[in-house]
């Protein structure tokens, strides 16, 4: 990798842009960076990791921001690092997060951080990537060198140049995994750790488990009392073999009992057998003499019901008899009772007809009073003719119903029809009236369009002329501020003169002071019978006197007032300069307007502004007023033709439903006749009609209720005579309904089956020949309780001693096979954990070296070899690094130590106890051969650039000579390297040079040596 340009702007103590071109130094090799101290050298090294990584070395722990505080808001941070490798040319840009004035409201607002990544193709540069995380994957790509090793290897840094040497393992360790990527081990080492773990918790708890077991095993032996003579004291002082052997002759036991348990269960259950047997035959023997007594009551019983039997027979013989009958006998009672009702509803009629007082002029009866009329007289034939003819009369009057109940309806559109009529004339009235207004108010919104139009069209130009006024106004305030600093200025300007010339006098007093004293001071020097450093005379016969001392320190003293007093004054000069330019600038932007005038102007030219503004709102609103006048105008025609053809056809509507409401008028005065309704003439010749029909029904249905009763009376004589009843009240008393015929004939029947059941039970029982007195049962229930009682505990005995045996021989089964299995288990375990300690450094490990520190040791071992190719030299053979596995104090980790070992004295000693020049070189070397380790393991990339910022000062001129020596055999192969320093013996010994210095304002500046 190869540095060809840097680019800062902005950054850290520059605020111009400095351009640094590596690729002037290819020549030369070996530049330095030169300056004061905190001129800002460093920084440009801090700039190059911020261009390439997004963050700077100095700032790990501490503040990061990274933008200029030179800087004002508006000014840009940005650096532009070019560099090349094998893979092509390559340009990053970026700039650090800062706060920038915002576009909109005033104020600051946070500027994001910013980068972009271009590469140099035939047509130019191309961007690459230009988000933060897309740069940071293609420059890993590009670099092969994360962050830690572009440090390690390429900005050799303050503060980190001899921490590598320095550190202790745990340090050391730290620094090598980022340079290495070794967490990987560090991976290993821990799933080794927990497959330990795992493998313990299974192995520990498949012992708990085999433990387990075997305690409850030994719990259940103890409470069966199988333990015998060989009950253990203390289980926990046995092994799990003698433990399982215990329990296997317990088990033994056992089994044994369970025989036993087994045997007296089955003699039990013989005795329990024979007492149940004993048992039932006796309740058997008592139940039979309690079903014998019960058969004997119940036979007495049933031989009591029999009267009561006999009289239930004759009644159900004689309601089978009557049941032939009971048709007849209903439909006569039937028929009679419908003539009744027929006779009733026919007085009823009559009634109706005689009180309705209806004239028959139309029927042959004209001469006979109603009230007088016998059925004969008047037949159903002549009242249905003399009501057809009146329902065919009130069938002409119905239409005239209609047309008089729709007389209101018709009455409300006669004056709707009226109101519209009315309506549409106010409406054609109306858009008349409108017409003949609305030509003088499209010429008055014309007339308001216009002016607003004049004034709107000025809006432009009188926004322009108010920022032009307040603009003016701005800078009288800025000019008349800048007078009163001017003058404080001026005032400061002749105060730091007068310190300036005061500083440079007494400065030249002091000078000639001590010129004058030089004979003084060089004759305290003189001793007597020495020669003279002037003349060379050992004799000093008439030495001067030294009365008015002046020591250099005091000339110094006075040179540091004195340029302080000049800076003091440069500053005042450059401040009064600035003032007077920008008084100038600000006077011609005001045009020699005082701040009252151009505040004067600026409110004339801000209401004539609003005022235009205001027309532009004016000037929509008319032009809109006056496209709806227009509009309203094209409508208004519109709308008056068809008000005029809404009021033609509202009055023909009129028209129409006058002349209905006459004709309606004429039919229903016809219809109504002498009543005050039509409607009510039609209810009444309704009403007579109906008692007309009324009448001539009930006449008809009499008639035919009065022959049915005839015949029904003749068809019941004859069956009464057929039967053996004397009349038709006794045949009704003997009928029973078909449920009661049902429930008598139950009766007798079951009566029947009962006596038959009982006597031929009481017969079995008696042949049994039981004895009359009741049999004790007693005796017997005791002996077989008891019985029973042995036999169920026998049995739950021979059960728990079974239960015993099963979950004994399941224990010790479970538990021998769980302890079968755990010794292949502890075999695999203690393997695993030898592992796994070894690679965690832990147990037989005495260096307590884990895996990652046994790779890095390694790694150290190649880098002290790289190093002590150039320390051997640097040091003329003394020095040598080597790699120490020592083990540490106090049990910390070990591994990664590095001891010096020193030729004079045959002997190691730590890297702590070198001098400041014997650390500075050593560290130089270890960088210097860690640098080709790292370069090596990221693919053998090509470091064509290299910086180095650290302590040269503390170096002698023989150390420092050697460092050169060393730094110059760096330029093989091309390489350019970049040294960080102030000491002056190197600025003598490297010509090409870049000058980083700060400037009289504050920000630095970079430039090439002159």
């Amino acid at each position: 990798m190869r540095l060809h340009s840097l680019e800062i702007e902005g950054f850290g103590p520059f605020r111009e842009r400095q351009i640094v071109d590596f690729d002037s130094f290819a020549d030369d090799g070996i530049f330095l960076i030169a300056g004061r101290t905190g001129a800002g050298k460093s920084s440009i090294l801090d700039a190059v990791c911020f261009g390439l990584y997004g963050g700077v070395p100095r700032y790990e722990s501490g503040d990061k921001r990274l933008r200029s505080d030179h800087c004002d808001p508006e000014d840009l941070s940005e650096v532009v690092v070019e560099f090349s490798t094998t893979a092509g040319r390559y340009r990053v840009t970026r700039s650090p997060e800062y706060m920038r004035p915002a576009k909109r409201g005033g104020g600051l607002t946070k500027q994001a951080s910013g980068v972009q990544l271009d590469t140099l193709a035939d047509a130019g540069w191309v961007t690459l990537a230009a988000k933060e995380r897309e740069v940071g994957h293609e420059l890993d790509e590009i670099l092969q060198l994360s962050r830690e090793q572009f440090l390690q290897v390429i900005l050799l840094a303050q503060n980190r140049f001899a921490r590598f040497l320095l550190a202790d393992s745990k340090e050391r360790q730290t620094l090598l995994r980022r340079l290495f990527g070794t967490e990987r081990f560090e991976d290993v080492q821990s799933r080794f750790d927990d497959r330990r773990k795992t493998a313990e918790n299974a192995l520990s708890g498949r012992l708990a488990t085999v433990n387990a077991g075997l305690q409850q095993a030994e719990r259940m032996v103890t409470a069966a009392e199988l333990w015998g003579e060989h009950e253990p004291v203390d289980a926990s002082a046995e092994t799990t073999p003698e433990r399982l052997e215990h329990l296997r002759v317990a088990l033994e036991r056992a089994e044994y009992q369970v025989e036993r348990r087994s045997a007296e269960s089955t003699e039990a259950e013989t005795r329990n057998t024979a007492a149940e047997a004993t048992l039932t035959s006796a309740r058997e023997e008592r139940k039979a003499q309690q079903d014998r007594d019960a058969a004997r009551v119940a036979m007495q019983r049933i031989d009591a019901e029999e009267p009561e039997i006999a009289s239930a027979r004759t009644t159900l013989q004689r309601a089978r008899t009557a049941e032939a009958l009971r048709a007849t006998l209903n439909a006569a009672e039937r028929a009679a009772s419908d003539r009744e009702i027929a006779e009733i509803a026919e007085r009823a009629a009559r009634e109706a007809w005689v009180a309705a007082d209806i004239e028959l002029v139309d029927i042959e009866l004209v001469d006979i009073e109603l009230v007088d009329i016998e059925r004969g007289e008047v037949t159903a034939g002549a009242l249905e003719a003399w009501a057809e003819e009146r329902t065919s009369q009130s069938g002409e009057w119905k239409r005239a119903a209609e047309l008089e109940r729709s007389a209101p309806a018709l009455a409300v559109e006669q004056r709707n029809a009226e109101e519209q009529v009315a309506a549409a004339s106010a409406l054609v009235a109306a858009h008349d009236t409108e017409r003949a207004e609305l030509p003088a108010r499209v010429t008055e919104l014309t007339a308001q369009r216009d002016a607003a139009r004049r004034s709107a069209d000025r809006v432009d130009d009188l926004h322009t002329t108010l920022n032009a006024a307040k603009a003016r106004r701005d800078a009288a305030v800025k000019a008349e501020r800048l007078r009163g600093d001017l003058d404080k200025a001026e005032r400061a300007l002749v105060a730091a003169s007068s310190a300036l010339d005061e500083a440079q006098l007494a400065l030249t007093l002091l000078r000639r002071r001590r010129l004058d004293g030089f004979a003084g001071e060089l004759a305290t020097a003189l001793i007597p019978g020495e020669a003279c450093t002037v003349c060379g005379a050992t004799e000093h016969p008439s030495p001067a006197e030294h009365s008015d001392p002046v020591s250099p320190e005091d000339v110094e003293a006075a040179e540091v007032v004195r340029d302080t007093a000049a800076q003091g004054d440069r500053a005042a000069l450059d401040r009064v300069s600035d003032l007077k330019r920008d008084l100038a600038a600000a006077a011609a932007m005001a045009e020699e307007r005082s701040v009252a005038a151009a505040e004067d102007e600026v409110a004339a030219a801000t209401a004539v502004h609003a005022a235009a503004q205001a027309a532009v709102g004016a000037l929509a609103a008319a032009i809109a007023a006056l496209g709806e006048a227009t509009a309203r105008s094209v409508q208004l025609e519109k709308d008056r033709a068809a008000a005029a053809d809404a009021l033609a056809k509202s009055r023909e509507t009129l028209a129409l439903i006058a002349q209905r409401s006459a004709e309606a008028q004429t039919v229903v005065t016809a219809a109504r006749g002498s009543f005050g309704t039509v409607a009510e003439r039609i209810a009444e010749v309704t009403a007579h009609v109906a008692a007309a029909h009324a009448l001539a029904d009930a006449l008809e249905e009499s008639a035919r209720r009065e022959v049915a009763l005839t015949d029904a009376a003749a068809e019941q004589t004859r069956a009464l005579a057929a039967s053996d009843f004397d009349g038709a009240t006794a045949a009704r008393e003997a009928l029973r309904s078909a449920a009661e015929q049902q429930g008598l004939e139950e009766r007798i029947t079951g009566h029947t089956v009962q006596r038959e059941k009982q006597r031929e039970l009481l017969l079995a029982l008696e042949m049994r020949a039981l004895p009359e007195e009741p049999i004790e049962l007693s005796a017997v229930e005791e002996s077989a309780a008891v019985a029973r009682t042995v036999w169920k505990a026998a049995i739950d005995a021979a059960g728990r001693a079974e239960t015993t045996v099963d979950q004994l021989s399941a224990l010790i089964a479970s538990a021998a096979a769980e302890y079968a299995s755990s010794a292949a288990q502890q075999a695999d375990f203690e393997v695993l954990k030898g592992l796994a300690d070894t690679i965690a450094g832990r147990a037989g490990n005495t260096h307590k070296m884990t895996l990652e520190t046994f790779v890095l040791a390694a790694e150290l071992e190649e880098i002290v070899g790289a190093a002590n190719r150039r320390l051997s030299d640097m040091s003329t053979g003394r020095y040598q690094l080597q790699h120490s596995d020592a083990l540490a104090a106090r049990g910390a980790a070990s591994g990664l130590g590095i001891v010096v070992f020193d030729a004079f004295t045959g002997q190691t000693r730590p890297a702590q106890s070198l001098s400041g020049g014997e650390t500075f070189l050593s560290s130089l070397a270890l960088a210097l051969g860690l640098a080709e380790v790292v370069t090596a393991r990221a693919g053998g990339i090509q470091l064509d650039t290299l910086f180095i910022d650290e302590g040269f000062g503390s170096l002698d001129a023989d150390t420092l000579e050697i460092a050169m020596r060393t730094l110059d055999e760096l330029r093989s192969g091309g390489r350019t390297v970049g040294i960080i320093s102030h000491v002056e013996s190197m600025q003598e010994q490297i010509p090409a040079q870049l000058v980083v210095e700060q400037t009289a304002s504050g920000p630095s500046r970079i430039r090439p040596a002159l």
